[in-house]
């Protein structure tokens, strides 16, 4: 009697160790998904930032300004900090000169989508209420990926896409509106709507409206 007691005493002691032991490694490895998919978001917000980042060009000018009248002022005096002030200034003036061809390449590179052959035949499918090849697909995304280089790439890098998902995001890249891009994927207007908002909140990790995620697009 005692020797059986003692076995079913046994039994319980690794039951409960067992129990224990995979209620441990459970948490153990609930905790490293958790942190896994919080170090992911965190990744895709920190690329989605440097993406989205416009050099402010009118803010550039005027502290470019502010530094010629503050050098003017020194003359002579200490030259180490004239110099320094110099530099930035340089350094500013340069930032102001990138972002003004960078801003005359993005209205380049508008014209040429609107004078590319996929671009009239997107309006043709428009006119006759047909969705687009996958040729016109095709096309488009190597035409954005010429003009602004590793489009699609830099959405791959921020969110998984669907294929859905990405000819939305492609269509608002060249301006569409989002009964256009409902005709054109076969989608309602309400779902269109719906994909943008989701990806603004699969990206950003909190909730976006469609627009955020339409100006966001157009940033990149």
């Amino acid at each position: 009697m005692n020797e059986l007691l003692t076995i079913m005493t046994s039994r319980e002691l690794f039951l409960i160790a067992l129990g224990t032991t995979i209620y441990i490694v459970l948490f153990i490895v609930t905790v490293q998904n958790s942190r896994r998919k919080i170090l992911s978001l965190q990744e895709r917000l920190d690329r989605a930032r440097a993406m989205q980042e416009q050099y402010d060009i009118e803010g550039g000018k005027q502290k470019i300004a502010e530094l010629e009248s503050l050098i003017k002022k020194m003359g002579d005096e200490n030259s180490m900090l004239r110099l320094e002030l110099e530099e930035k200034k340089l350094a500013l003036d340069y930032n102001n000169k990138v972002a003004i061809i960078e801003n005359e390449k993005r209205q380049q590179a508008e014209t040429v989508i609107f004078s590319s052959d996929v671009y009239h035949r997107i309006q043709e499918s428009l006119n006759a209420g047909k969705r687009l090849t996958y040729q016109d697909w095709g096309e488009l995304t190597s035409l954005l990926n010429s003009i602004y280089t590793g489009f699609t790439e830099k959405l791959y890098s921020l969110y998984p896409m669907s294929e859905q998902e990405l000819h939305v995001s492609l269509l608002i890249k060249i301006h569409l509106q989002p009964r256009d891009i409902a005709s054109l994927t076969a989608h309602s207007k309400e779902s269109v709507a719906t994909t943008r908002s989701r990806l603004y909140s699969k990206v950003f990790g909190r909730k976006g409206s469609s627009k955020e995620w339409d100006d966001f697009i157009l940033t990149l």
